[in-house]
């Protein structure tokens, strides 16, 4: 038996993956566990996780794997601070205590966790061949194009190349600060969104925008030359040398500073937000177009944090040379352990790999599981009633009913996902047929802003009659955006017309009924699909068939269980805490299902006071 742990830290969502013997074992994002969002730190219950789920011991793992080069990065670092001395002094000493202490240390706390006496050895990969690694090696692809884009890694901030068997090469590369992710982050911090968190945000809010920013962005901040390849003009950024994004020249350009995180949303927003998502899918369609010429390949796999962005991800997959594209469902800097880890595996070790149908990802259901004695005691200690249903059909059409009536139910079962996306196991419910169901989820229970839209949870079986998709075409991990059909639409008077394309409330255009499906249609008639399948999800799938088999409708709305400013609930814990400090009307935790009207209403209200103050909503 041969084990490879990949581990990524101390820079956004760190997390670690265990491959043994080329199997995904385990892999888990260290917010989960100590509850802090995008928790950078050294991923300590990640690593103990993954080690119990696979029964070892440190000391019987093979092979440690980071996945970048902390020396490469802090020479990029340092490069980009003499170059810009001084402006870059105040950055350079907020930046320097933590690089001196825990990254170039990194080798050292390694061996302490992993004793030198033991057969471990450690492995140090580069940044973007372990996205590459991520996107290829989990793929159903014996051959496939592979492209990553991010912010930046050691200096590599977009690479192509090519992946065959049990091998994948990175032919070109694009180097810092030209970045397609900073870019998008730059616009991310003017809105006043929080830079590798709030870019879904901007994402979402793009079409209420009109792009009249393009050529403003094309003239004077990118430089895009025909192969897709880019230059940033630094002189309007200041991401390089400060501690902000953009600078004075940025904000003159575009009417003034950046928007405070709690400042209302204007029109200007929308539009700067609708203008670099347009620029961001020129650019990738562009670079795609140049990997597939150079690479002959029809198949492609995405990674990186920039491969989050489902809107550009459908227009590639819609309008691209592609035939087929496979995305990793942890893109960002989490599911770099998983690639590290695999990389070694296959590539160092050279060791076989069998591509598997639908892929070797397993649904991205890689985290902990908890039996029913495990919940049944979370439920008592809790004082909450523990009534298991009779049967899986019992729960399934219980739950389909309180979702038909209209009311939103949190869903906890199985293994937790590994990446930012809620999947089915670790959910909040609810009917998509619902004109008021957006609004209502996103205020009273997610309590976040009423403009994000959520996502559709399709039985696959379904999903090319409810959706601009080819018959055949997945979207296991809600990574592509799509049209909804035009037979479900709804035609608008013009009074609606008016209010859907300029009317600056966002609730008033939230509430405007655009198709039979509002909860998940968004202002442009798209929605950010995940289809579901037996196999992968077996009592999900059984929902929602509960669900169609009810209403005729085979879809629900599907979002990840957590308020605001909070990462996914991992134990049932923490889901009955979420369930009592919200506005969730039921909670379905493995085979227990519980009402919020069977409860104390005064112990409801203590719990929410005591749960919200637990997180900084940003």
């Amino acid at each position: 038996m041969t084990s490879v742990l990949g581990i990524s830290a101390f820079y956004h969502d760190s997390a670690a993956a265990l491959v043994v013997d080329g199997r995904i074992v385990a892999a888990a994002q260290e917010e989960r566990f100590s509850r802090q969002k995008h928790d950078a730190a050294y991923p300590r219950e990640a690593i103990a996780y993954c080690l119990r789920e696979a029964g070892l011991s440190p000391e019987r793992i093979d092979y440690v794997v980071y996945y970048e080069k902390p020396f490469q990065k802090f020479d990029r670092l340092l490069e980009t601070y003499l170059a810009f001395v001084p402006a870059g002094l105040r950055s350079f000493q907020r930046a320097m205590p933590t690089w001196l202490t825990e990254k170039l240390g990194l080798r050292r706390r390694l061996r302490r966790e992993f004793p030198a006496h033991a057969r471990t050895r450690l492995v140090f990969l580069d940044h973007h061949e372990s996205h590459a690694a991520s996107a290829f090696f989990p793929s159903p692809f014996e051959q496939a194009a592979i492209l990553t884009l991010d912010g930046v890694g050691e200096w590599t901030t977009t690479a192509f190349g090519a992946g065959e068997g049990n091998r994948l090469r990175l032919l070109q590369h694009l180097q810092f600060p030209h970045s397609l992710g900073l870019l998008y982050s730059a616009f991310t911090y003017y809105c006043g969104f929080k830079v590798n968190s709030g870019e879904y945000k901007l994402m979402g809010l793009a079409p209420y925008g009109r792009p009249i920013y393009v050529e403003t962005i094309r003239r004077h901040l990118l430089d895009l030359k025909e192969d897709g390849s880019f230059w940033l003009n630094t002189k309007f950024f200041n991401f390089c040398q400060g501690l902000t994004m953009t600078n004075r020249r940025f904000h003159q350009m575009f009417g003034g500073s950046p928007r405070l995180p709690e400042a209302d949303l204007v029109q200007r927003h929308f539009d700067l937000a609708a203008s670099i998502q347009a620029v961001t899918e020129v650019v990738l369609l562009r670079i795609g177009r140049e990997v597939h010429r150079q690479t002959g390949l029809k198949q492609l796999v995405l990674a990186g944090g920039v491969a989050l962005n489902c809107v550009a991800n459908g227009k590639l997959l819609r309008e691209g040379p592609f035939d087929d594209i496979w995305i990793q469902p942890a893109s960002g800097d989490a599911g770099g352990a998983l690639g590290a880890a695999l990389f070694v595996w296959h590539q160092l070790l050279n060791r076989p790999r069998i591509p598997l149908w639908p892929d070797a990802q397993q649904g991205s259901l890689l985290g902990p599981e908890f039996g029913s004695a495990e919940i049944e005691q979370a439920l008592l200690r809790a004082e909450l009633p523990v009534r298991p249903a009779r049967s899986e059909q019992d729960l399934c059409t219980r739950t389909a009913q309180l979702l038909a009536d209209g009311k939103v139910v949190g869903w906890f079962q199985g293994r937790m996902e590994y990446g930012p996306r809620a999947l089915g196991s670790r959910s909040i419910l609810g009917d998509p047929r619902s004109p008021k169901m957006q609004a209502a989820m996103n205020l009273k229970i997610k309590f976040r802003e009423s403009f994000r839209p959520f996502a559709p949870a399709v039985l696959r079986e379904h999903a090319a009659d409810w959706f601009e998709l080819e018959t055949n075409q997945e979207s296991p991990y809600m990574l592509l955006v799509a049209p909804v059909r035009p037979k479900y639409r709804v035609s608008l008077s013009l009074a609606e017309q008016e209010v859907m394309h300029g009317d600056p409330d966002l609730c008033r255009r939230v509430n405007v009924v655009r198709s039979t499906i509002p909860a998940v249609t968004h202002i442009d008639y798209s929605a950010r699909v995940q289809t579901v399948d037996e196999e992968r999800h077996p009592r999900f799938h059984g929902l929602l068939r509960a669900f169609h088999a009810l209403t005729g409708c085979p879809l629900l709305v599907n979002t990840s269980f957590n308020v605001r400013g909070e990462p996914i609930v991992c134990t049932p814990s923490d889901a009955i805490r979420c369930f009592l400090a919200t506005d969730l009307d039921a909670l379905v935790l493995g085979d227990f299902l519980i009402h919020k009207s069977d409860l104390d209403s005064h112990a409801t209200t203590e719990a929410r006071e005591q749960y919200l103050n637990q997180f900084q909503l940003d």
